[in-house]
Order: structure tokens, then C-alpha cells, then sequence
């Protein structure tokens, strides 16, 4: 029997017919009656990706094993989701679970997948290693307990993500879940909402000052508030991580909550209207904000508000009935070793007295399937329905009772889920980064390893300023690990030395978690990948010995200045000959010699190479001066030097086919276009090109953007170069054969 039949009438109808249209498509594809590109859109609308295929091995230290794939029989093969298997995205809004969700995913990642649940930055779940002929059994066994992976991926409504504290916090307006998940529903697969460009996030939280619920950094999100005893939200629009973060802005700071979702709607007709099309890398909300500015874009939603048709849903909330298992009761009794640094820890002590909030460490977002559905025996025994997903990449139970968290902590220390360090600079949080991702540059999940593991020794011997700090890391740009809004951030890149690939990661200061995500670090140099634990140190270290007073991290780095914390990181820069060190060479938890593709090799590569490399250091250290103008208010300035660093990165390229280029902006920028218009990545290229035609920047948001921009333009010719690097490898061989 298949698990269509045996589940049965298990399936809600709606969902049942899409699963079985979309199990139709697999089957249309499979014969070639269904173009590629528009089969891409379908899959990832039903959260199905492909992902990086590493010849089946995995080198994440949590299982390294070689895997062998049933349904293809390949273990090296072409990287499409055809002959190597991919990832399923699972939608959990507002990361809600029951123990019974939770044992079905433990099952379909046991059966489908390498026994692995991963728990994503917007509380979803991921599956790696899934075959795409096993996606509609997936989903119909989701379906099944009330789970969909609909709009998961794609150009769609993403998760709805929201506080996982929400209803128990002490600092909460109101409990913003039943909005959440009244939203999440109302805009999945709503009509308004299939015509977009790209992506479309949205987030709520219960107060503004902390950072649970990021909304600052969201496409559209919501501040729980309350006026003359009367429910709403602060309303924000167009914000955004990615390459280059935007903050979003304040669309009203009071939306009754009766509006909340006919002006969703209105937002997505108009972001759906006039949103970019045709240019991905421009398709978000936050560059349409951008363009026609918060006054002008708040106008337009208004209009589209007053003619929207009538819906019976807007101000019908989806039931909500959390209930805690036992009677509340204050802790008392033994105490387990290892239970105190625990409690302080990983222990919330709700707005209602007698019960806690416990969050469970997931290292790197992962639990096996067996710890999952010992974990959803654990739900049943403490906690009873109340187990949440956060964007820390962690589990939290709620309303456990206070007198059950020694045997609850003895309970999760034997499955080997009772870590402590939530919340702290422990909890290090990662994008899978090279481990799966096709974008990923560096390992950003092997060096979170790392990290912790270092850190964890000391722990205990930490000033408690440096326990509260928060380090996120991303493989590449993208920013997936959301290392804008920490306190320490880092993203993967890459160098160049002596014709070898180096792992690097570009250290970004001055983030702020707090405040919703209340503002976007900025990079300040790249190390070597095997160095960024040091960089931890001795930036940690100094904030201990220097600090002043109560003084915060973003304060301190304020205070030191962007000159002096460079300074502080610039020995770690170098990287030793591979001879002298050939570790710095290969990338964490990672054997091999790093690299980034067919590489070529050769006396006049390396060459090159070299002068290039000069070129884009003089170009990285005019968009660090960038900064220094920036943070000296000197906005005007900061856009030139920014721009002018882009076009030196240009003219490193151009002088490397035109040695007497001329140092013209409109002759460094048209020959830039005509000699690698077909080899330098587009979005990037973009950056230049709208910084050349457009007019200065004269705000500090505005000339904080271009510094971002250069700075990934920057990269874009590093990127640029290697290709080059193989070209002229080649024809070096070319010649040499003849």
C-alpha cells in the first residue's frame, strides 16, 4: 500500500490535490513535457531545492559517512536534483510543533533523508540528502499531522517567524502567535501573493527592545503595541539582509490589529504590482521601498487598502489554545551536576509564576531523528503540546513547571540534548554554508564547531559581558546566518596566494541583535578561515580590558573606532607560505586542499594573480577609509571613497588586458563593461554601473549601502580574477601544445 492510500482522508483535500499535481509534474518533467526553468519554480514552491553534491561526503563532524543513494545509485554525478539528491524545506510557522509533527519528521528524515533535522534561522526544518522522486511522499506524511512545505522556497511568502517566547515573555505587549499563524495561513497561496519577484518574509514580536523577533530586518514586519488599552502593531516595511542589508522602515507606528491582514495584503498587491521583474538581484521589497521612498510606497498600500474587495477572514484569528501540562509549582530539590550553569543558562522564567521556558541547544541546528522522537517524549512528559522552533536554531519546551527542571535537565543530558549556553556567545549560529549549499564559499558550520568547542573550554572562566555576545557566520554574502545583526559576524570568502585558494572570512563589527535587529555590522577586513578563532579571542579580550563601566559591545566598538579594531585584527590577515603551513589551506573539518572550482595552474597565472591582488588591496583599503568617513559623519565622503575603491577593483581587471588604461571613471567603467560584461557576476557588476550613473550619497543609511556595495564588488573581482587566472592557464597550455 502506498502512503497515499494508507493515509487516506488523513490529508486535508486542498493539500492532497496540489501533492498529487505536483507528483504529476515530477512524472511530465521525467519525460521532458515540462520546461526546466518553470519546473524549478514548481519545486521550490513546494520547498524542494538542489543542493551542492560533494561526492556523498560529508565533513560536518556530526556523521561523516559516505552516502549511497538508492534511487540513483551515484556517488559523483551532475548537480541537479535529478541524478543527486537535494534538500526539502519544511514550513513551521511561527515554530509551532506537537510531539506528533515531531516524530513524523524524525521518521520521513530517517527514511528519506541522513536521519538529520535541521533547524533553519526562520524556524523551519531542512532535510538534506532527499531524492526528488520521494518529495510528494514527504509531503503527503507532513500533510498527514498539519504540516505543509508549500511556498517553503520560491518566489513566495517565506515562513512567518515570531518570538518564541510569545505568550509567556515578561516584557511582551501582547501574545503575537495568534497572528502569526492567522497570517501565515491567510497568505499561503493566496492569489495576491503568486506574482512576485523574489521572496517575501515577514516576522512579528511581542516587545521592540530585544531581538527574538528581528523585525527590523524583515520584508514586512510587526511590533506588538498597544494604545488606549486597544491591541496593534509598529508596521515595518522593506528591510532585508542578503548581499547588501537594508533597514526597514516604519509604515505606521499603530495598525489596529483588524488591519493587520487586509494591509498585508494591500503590500503584496503593490510589491507584487510594481516590484522588479526582469533583475533578480533588484526583485526585493526593500529596493522598491527604496526607490519610491516610505511617504510614497505607505500611499500607494493605503489606496490598494481602500479598494480591496471585502474577506470574512481579516479579523478571523485562528484558534489558539495553549495549556500547561501540570500545575505551576516553584523549583526546589536535588540539583544534578552540570544543572546550575544549565538553569542560568538555558532557563526562562515565565511571566506566569511557577513556569519556565527551557531552551534546548541544538549545536549547529541539528538533532538526529532519534533524538527527535525521544525529544517529543519529552514534550509529552514536561510540557505537553508546547515545543517551539527559534531562529537561534534551538528547541524551546514552554510552561514546563518549575519543579520538574532537574528531572527535565537529567532527561535531556541522557539523549544528549542537555548542553547549556542558549543564548550566550556558545550559541553560535551557522548557515550550512559549503556542507550543502551551492553558494557557499567557506565552511561556515565547521568553523561554528570550532568556535564553540573553543569556547565552551573557557566558558565558565568568561567575563559575563563576553558570555552575552552573539556570533553569527554565513558561507558567502548571502547572509543566511544572518551575520549583519551579531555582535561579532562573519562571512565566507576567499583569496588567492601564490596561486593557491585560501578560505577566508570577512569579520564584520558593530551588528546589533537587540532592538529587533536594530542595526548591520560592517566588514572591517577578511582572515584566514583557520584564524577567525583568534579573532574571537583577541577582540573578546580587549572589550574585557577596556570596557568602561556597563558599556555594551556596540558601544565600546564605537567608541575604539573602526581604524583601531582593524588594527587590533591585522596580524591574522597573513597567510603563511603553503610550504611553511599548508592547514591554513584547507577549510575546517575539511581534509582536502580547499578550492573553488578547475583552478588553473601556471608561472604567468601566478603572476597576474599577484598584481591583481595589489590592485584589490589598495582597492579594499580606500573602502575601509570609506568607513572610517562614515563613521566620522562624513557621509559625503564615504560614498566617494567607497565608489572609488569600486573603480579601482576595475581598473586592477581592465590593467590586466590594457596596462595603459588611462585612471578615467567613464573609461575605467566603459572598459570594465566591454572586457568582462560575460565573466563578472551581473548583481555585482550592477553596483558599479548605478554608483557611476547615479549622484552621490549624502545620508548616512544611503553611504553606508554604497560601502556594502563596494565591498561585494570587491569580492566580484576577486571572483573575477581566478576566472581570469584560468583563462590565461589555458591558453597558456593551448600554445604550449602546439
Amino acid at each position: 500500500m502506498t502512503w497515499k492510500e494508507k493515509l487516506g482522508s488523513q490529508i486535508p483535500a486542498e493539500l492532497g490535490k496540489e501533492i498529487d499535481i505536483y507528483e504529476t509534474q515530477i512524472e511530465l518533467r521525467k519525460l521532458g513535457k515540462i520546461d526546466e526553468k518553470l519546473f524549478a519554480e514548481t519545486r521550490l514552491r513546494r520547498g524542494a531545492y538542489g543542493q551542492r553534491y560533494d561526492n556523498g561526503q560529508r565533513f560536518d563532524g556530526f556523521q561523516t559517512q559516505h552516502l549511497q543513494y538508492p534511487h540513483s545509485g551515484l556517488t559523483k554525478g551532475p548537480d541537479t536534483m535529478w541524478d543527486a539528491p537535494g534538500m526539502q524545506r519544511i514550513k513551521i510557522p511561527f515554530g509551532g510543533l506537537n510531539p506528533r509533527q515531531l516524530e513524523v519528521l524524525a521518521d520521513v528524515a530517517e527514511e528519506h533523508s541522513d536521519g538529520i533535522l535541521h533547524i533553519t534561522t526562520r524556524q523551519d526544518f531542512q532535510l538534506h540528502f532527499v531524492h526528488i522522486e520521494d518529495t510528494p511522499t514527504i509531503m503527503r506524511r507532513l500533510a498527514a499531522v498539519g504540516i505543509t512545505t508549500r511556498e517553503a522556497c520560491g518566489n513566495s511568502v517565506r515562513n512567518v517567524t515570531a518570538c518564541p517566547l510569545a505568550g509567556v515573555c515578561r516584557t511582551e505587549a501582547f501574545d503575537v502567535t495568534p497572528y502569526a499563524k492567522t497570517l501565515a495561513y491567510f497568505l499561503l497561496g493566496h492569489p495576491d501573493v503568486q506574482d512576485f519577484g523574489r521572496k517575501f518574509k515577514p516576522a512579528f514580536s511581542g516587545c521592540a527592545g530585544e531581538g527574538c523577533g528581528l523585525v527590523k530586518m524583515h520584508d514586512i514586519g510587526f511590533v506588538a503595541t498597544e494604545r488606549d488599552g486597544k491591541r496593534g502593531f509598529e508596521m515595518y516595511v522593506g528591510g532585508g539582509l542578503g548581499p547588501i542589508p537594508y533597514q526597514a522602515k516604519l509604515f505606521t507606528d499603530f495598525l489596529p490589529v483588524e488591519e493587520l491582514l487586509p494591509t498585508s495584503q494591500a503590500v503584496a498587491r503593490v510589491f507584487a504590482r510594481l516590484g522588479e521583474k526582469q533583475n533578480r538581484a533588484r526583485a526585493r521589497i526593500k529596493f522598491l521601498v527604496d526607490k519610491l521612498g516610505i511617504d510614497e510606497f505607505r500611499r500607494l498600500v493605503l489606496e490598494e487598502r481602500k479598494i480591496l474587495p471585502p474577506d470574512p477572514r481579516w479579523t478571523k484569528w485562528l484558534p489558539f489554545d495553549e495549556k500547561p501540562l501540570k500545575p505551576a509549582s516553584s523549583l526546589h530539590g536535588d540539583r544534578p551536576k552540570g544543572f546550575d550553569a544549565w538553569l542560568e543558562t538555558n532557563v526562562y522564567r515565565q511571566r506566569q509564576p511557577g513556569y519556565a521556558l527551557v531552551t534546548v541547544a541544538c549545536p549547529l541546528g541539528d538533532i538526529t531523528s532519534t533524538q527527535a522522537r525521544e525529544l517529543a517524549d519529552l514534550v509529552r512528559k514536561y510540557s505537553g503540546d508546547n515545543v517551539r522552533t527559534t531562529v537561534e536554531q534551538n528547541f524551546v519546551f514552554r510552561w514546563v513547571s518549575e519543579v520538574d527542571l532537574p528531572a527535565l535537565y537529567r532527561d535531556l543530558k541522557a539523549i544528549g540534548l542537555g548542553a547549556h549556553g542558549a543564548g550566550t556567545i556558545l550559541d553560535v549560529v551557522a548557515c550550512p554554508g559549503t556542507d550543502t549549499c551551492k553558494l557557499g564559499i567557506a565552511s561556515s558550520r565547521g568553523l561554528a564547531r570550532e568556535l564553540r568547542e573553543r569556547l565552551a573550554a573557557n566558558f565558565f572562566n568568561m567575563d559575563s559581558a563576553v558570555k552575552g555576545l552573539r556570533i553569527k557566520m554565513s558561507g558567502c554574502f548571502n547572509s543566511c546566518g544572518q551575520h549583519h545583526v551579531s555582535d561579532i559576524g562573519f562571512y565566507g570568502n576567499s583569496r588567492t596566494i601564490a596561486n593557491r585558494k585560501v578560505p577566508h572570512f570577512q569579520v564584520l563589527l558593530g551588528g546589533k541583535w537587540r532592538d529587533n535587529g536594530g542595526a548591520y555590522g560592517l566588514a572591517i577586513g577578511s582572515v584566514p578561515s583557520k584564524r577567525v578563532p583568534d579573532v574571537v579571542e583577541r577582540i573578546t579580550e580587549r572589550f574585557v580590558r577596556e570596557r568602561k563601566g556597563n558599556e555594551t559591545f556596540q558601544d565600546f566598538y564605537a567608541r575604539v573606532g573602526k581604524a583601531e579594531s582593524r588594527k587590533m585584527i591585522e596580524d591574522l590577515m597573513n597567510v603563511p607560505p603553503y610550504e611553511k603551513d599548508p592547514s591554513y589551506y584547507s577549510d575546517w573539518g575539511d581534509p582536502r586542499e580547499f578550492s573553488m572550482g578547475d583552478i588553473g595552474v601556471g608561472e604567468c597565472a601566478g603572476e597576474v594573480v599577484s598584481a591583481l591582488q595589489f590592485e584589490l588591496s589598495a582597492a579594499e583599503r580606500l573602502n575601509f577609509e570609506a568607513q572610517l568617513a562614515h563613521e566620522a559623519g562624513k557621509y559625503a565622503e564615504a560614498d566617494r571613497l567607497a565608489y572609488d575603491s569600486m573603480l579601482q577593483a576595475a581598473r586592477g581587471l581592465v590593467h590586466e588586458q590594457w596596462l595603459d588604461v588611462p585612471n578615467e571613471p567613464a573609461v575605467v567603467v566603459r572598459e570594465f563593461k566591454e572586457r568582462f560584461g560575460g565573466i563578472f557576476q551581473p548583481s555585482l557588476a550592477a553596483y558599479l554601473f548605478r554608483r557611476h550613473e547615479g549622484a552621490p550619497s549624502t545620508t548616512s543609511e544611503a553611504a553606508h549601502r554604497v560601502i556594502e556595495e563596494a565591498q561585494l564588488f570587491i569580492e566580484g573581482t576577486h571572483t573575477c580574477g581566478d576566472k581570469l587566472q584560468q583563462r590565461k592557464a589555458a591558453d597558456r597550455a593551448a600554445v604550449l601544445q602546439k
